[in-house]
């Protein structure tokens, strides 16, 4: 599923990723039955690699940390939130290529 470079977030450890990261994290909102998903996790991968060191990528199942997609309104996905000092700075909701959202991703780091 994630590669190594990915975080597996959970309800547990959600707010300490994102609170105590010292560079932006890009937190992926997803679902096993949901398509658009599985078209954007390769990007998704494929940005965490890039990002290594600069951006810490991770990937949230909605289906298992409802709570987690509350607290956040997410109510379609995939939902993409960038988190910068532990504060949502941007979102991104439905599929967009690796250049879009590279593009969105470079504004914060």
């Amino acid at each position: 599923m994630a590669s190594e470079k990915i975080n597996v977030l959970e309800e547990a450890n959600f707010n300490d990723t994102v609170n105590n990261a010292k560079t932006p994290v890009l937190v992926d909102f997803w679902a096993d039955w949901c398509g658009p998903c599985k078209m954007i996790a390769p990007v998704v991968e494929e940005v965490a690699e890039e990002y290594e060191g600069r951006m810490k990528v991770a990937k949230l199942n909605v289906d298992e940390n409802g709570s987690v997609a509350a607290n956040y309104s997410v109510v379609s996905i995939p939902t993409l939130i960038v988190f910068k000092d532990g504060s949502e700075a941007e979102r991104i909701v439905g599929y967009r290529s690796k250049k879009e959202l590279k593009a969105i991703l470079d504004k914060y780091i």
